[in-house]
């Protein structure tokens, strides 16, 4: 008689952590999954987990339905469960191509499915899914079947609207969408022919048959001005209407703060708190006071208190919940509150009283947090800078601001002397600190684009940035400190794989990294710094870049990598981003002692929303990212139309096998540079060192090559900007011998650095002369 070993479950501790009761984890289910040979049913998967109460059941239940959501595991028709890993199945996302195929990218990573057109004809680009492999085709790439649909990405997509012979369809403006949607007689509305449209999708494509919708809304022509924004917001389904509820809400709102809402609050009006922004804001998250105290320094940094008026669960919040982030298009701002409070009652500006949550910190002369707290005030700011200003004033020198902000220079030089020490602190923390150029778009008169230009960050964004930084680490470690759910802000380190393909890139270039498997934030800084100001600078970083990941929102903190902080959340700007409203509100519930004790439903409620709601804030990010890239790429491509036939010099930002992608100089707009214009040769594409190589003359094209293109062609409707190669430095790299690897070289140069310390002391002299000295960091 065989007997079930005994389930230890292997994150007891933190589940016990966040609960006072809890329920067997994730990874307990995946244990007892992966011990059984064949799937089971609920009740013997509950009973062998030792789940009996009625709460317990419910509580197990709901995460066997997220761990169903999120593909780990499957409840297959008889009811029974089994992990999909163990069915030879993945869950993931589908990524569709213009050419109709598409890959399943697993969520637990590893090597992607590749989709025939067959398979992707009854999903969207977006979709999740369970899939399996079939084989491997033909260029030695897994291939599968898609066995069930978890979630549609899409129910609406923008597009052009086509009749012909009678039959309406839309072809969809995201090329990653391949199959067109149907549009059945009397369902196109007042769509015109060659229109920009918006589809509701009624049908759902499968196997048999294609997706069907009704247009429900058109746009207009697609070169009316501001359609490529009208475009983006229905394509990524960015809210941007607002409820007749919220706007009812928002409707009870006047300009000035009532004075029953200052009772109670602490009263810093004669305090000469000041805003710093840039000439163009219209909302004023925070502000900002520093003084000395001692040896050490008092700052105060004032953050508008949204949570006072946005109630947890009314209407706007729903709203702001849903939205998840304002979304910033040249020219056009989609905001997550209504106007009147993020340009009105929340925006700190000049001379008027306002409620805000200030968070006071004491900071060593060496630039270290002594002690910090946080408390409900009201404010009024003395002025509005800019960091243009600002910057005139406390590093230029401008003698005319100086005289007119006599009042308030000594405080804004006790902010530039604290800024000082905590760059100082943060050059010794390790902090990563990419150099990355942005742009911005000059429009003229008429609304045409005069300009793409570069921003700069000056000392006075830096100083901003430093004291929001500080604010927000003393955010997290309270909400820490009081076990309180929330969202931290979260950024993992690089995965091993991409790791060795970062160090072998390095390794071309004589550097190297340092940390093991595991390397720290300073790791990359030192990299950072040995290439800094010279002419590799831009393509190591570009490379380093693309090995981090992208920083999420998450109640499990695991630190923010790139800045070098063990515990970091948002906090300083609650106008624009809902996981700062979620902070302001875990913290006042601190501030006032409100629920010392949370009962154990509650607690473990609030966990499951705070993920949840993480989870969405997260995703609303990269989707007003991606929609604002989508239009910047359009304007771009819109301002080069006039443009075929011009020669320009630009650097390679990216190689792949089939080309280049080159930005250029002082322009900043990127185009392909297809092989085939590479000249008369066979291009071998090399993706550790981002190099492509012709076989016959050695010629390398490398990520940050200087070279000449030509405007060959600008496709506005993909969005496309074609270059032709009409000059670069020649140069060729000495072919290495067969089966001549990375690895063997290393191997080969560790070789000979043991032979030479036989010589250590023959060599001293030559090696002491080759040894540079350290750049030091301004």
């Amino acid at each position: 008689m065989s007997t079930r070993k005994e389930y230890k479950d292997p994150k007891a501790e933190r589940e016990a952590k966040n609960y006072a009761h809890p329920v067997p984890s994730r990874e307990a289910v995946i244990a007892i999954l992966s011990d059984r040979d064949e799937p089971i049913s609920g009740d013997k998967l509950l009973s062998a987990l030792g789940v009996s109460s009625e709460n317990d059941i419910e509580s197990m239940s709901r995460r066997l339905r997220a761990m169903e959501r999120d593909g780990q595991i499957l409840k297959n028709r008889r009811g029974r469960y089994g992990l999909v890993s163990r069915m030879d199945m993945i869950s993931g996302t589908i990524t569709g191509h213009a050419d109709g195929f598409g890959f399943l990218i697993p969520e637990e990573g590893g090597e992607d499915l590749f989709l025939s057109p067959k398979q992707m004809r009854k999903v969207f680009h977006g979709d999740r899914v369970i899939g399996i492999v079939t084989g491997i085709d033909k260029r030695g790439r897994r291939e599968g079947n898609i066995v069930e649909i978890l979630e549609r990405r899409h129910q609406f997509i923008v597009g052009k609207y086509i009749s012909e012979s009678n039959v309406g369809f839309v072809i969809p403006d995201d090329k990653r969408l391949s199959q067109d949607i149907i549009i059945p007689p009397g369902k196109a509305g007042t769509a015109r022919p060659d229109q920009i449209v918006n589809a509701k999708i009624t049908k759902q494509p499968d196997v048999r048959s294609q997706a069907v919708g009704e247009i429900v809304e058109v746009l207009g022509d697609q070169m009316a001005p501001g359609m490529e924004i009208e475009m983006a917001v229905r394509k990524y389904e960015l809210p941007y209407s607002w409820p007749a509820a919220a706007e009812q809400e928002a409707s009870q709102f006047s300009e000035n703060v009532s004075e029953s809402s200052k009772s109670g609050r602490i009263d810093l009006t004669g305090l000469p708190l000041v805003t710093i922004d840039g000439e163009d804001a219209r909302d004023f998250d925070d502000a900002v006071y520093c003084e000395k105290n001692g040896k050490d320094w008092r700052l105060l940094v004032a953050i508008a208190d949204v949570s006072s008026y946005v109630k947890r669960d009314s209407q706007l919040d729903k709203e702001a919940y849903n939205r998840g982030t304002s979304v910033y298009f040249p020219n056009r701002v989609i905001p997550m509150l209504p106007e009147i409070l993020s340009n009105g009652l929340c925006s700190l500006k000049p001379d008027v009283n306002r409620l805000s949550m200030v968070c006071e910190i004491n900071i060593t002369a060496a630039g270290k947090i002594k002690n910090y707290k946080f408390y409900e005030a009201v404010m009024r700011s003395h002025a509005r800078l800019t960091y243009n200003e600002v910057a005139a004033m406390l590093v230029d020198g401008d003698v005319e601001l100086r005289k007119q902000n006599s009042q308030l220079l000594p405080d804004l030089e006790n902010l530039f002397n604290l800024y000082k020490i905590l760059t100082k602190a943060r050059f010794k923390r390790g902090a990563i600190d990419f150099d990355m150029p942005e742009t911005r778009i000059i429009y003229d008169d008429s609304g045409r684009i005069s300009e793409i230009a570069a921003t700069e960050r000056n000392h006075a964004h830096r100083l901003i940035e430093e004291c929001m930084l500080l604010a927000n680490i003393c955010a997290a470690d309270c909400l820490e400190n009081a076990r309180m759910p929330a969202p931290y802000r979260v950024h993992a380190g690089p995965t091993i794989d991409k790791l060795t393909a970062l160090r072998e890139f390095l390794f071309e270039l004589g550097l190297s990294l340092a940390g093991g498997e595991k390397p720290q934030a300073q790791d990359y800084a030192r990299v950072l710094e040995k290439v800094k100001g010279k002419p590799e600078a831009r393509l190591v970083q570009t490379v380093m870049l693309r090995s981090l990941s992208q920083a999420i929102y998450s109640p499990e903190n695991i630190g923010h990598f790139g800045l070098a902080f063990s515990h970091y959340a948002h906090f300083t700007s609650p106008i624009r981003r809902y996981p700062d409203l979620m902070v302001h509100r875990r913290l006042k519930e601190i501030v006032n002692n409100k629920k010392k004790t949370i009962p154990e439903s509650e607690h473990r409620d609030r966990l499951e929303r705070v993920i949840t709601r993480s989870e969405h804030c997260s995703m609303a990010e990269r989707r007003a990212d991606e929609a604002t890239r989508d239009v910047v790429r359009w304007l771009k491509t819109e301002y080069m139309m006039d443009k075929v036939g011009e020669e320009y010099e630009g650097l390679v930002s990216g190689v792949t096998n089939f080309g280049l992608f080159v930005e250029l100089k002082d322009v900043y707009v990127e185009g392909l540079v297809h092989i085939t214009s590479l000249g008369n040769d066979y291009y071998h594409f090399d993706p550790v060192k981002h190099r492509l190589t012709g076989e016959r003359t050695g010629q390398t094209f490398s990520l940050g090559d200087a070279i000449t293109v030509q405007v060959a062609r600008v496709d506005l409707d993909e969005a496309r900007i074609d270059f032709e190669l009409k000059g670069v430095q020649q140069k060729k790299i000495k072919k290495g011998k067969p089966g001549d690897t990375t690895k063997k070289r290393l191997t080969a140069k560790l070789n000979k650095n043991k032979k030479g310390k036989t010589n250590k002391k023959k060599n001293k002299k030559r090696t002491r002369n080759k040894t540079g000295k350290k750049h030091s960091r301004h």
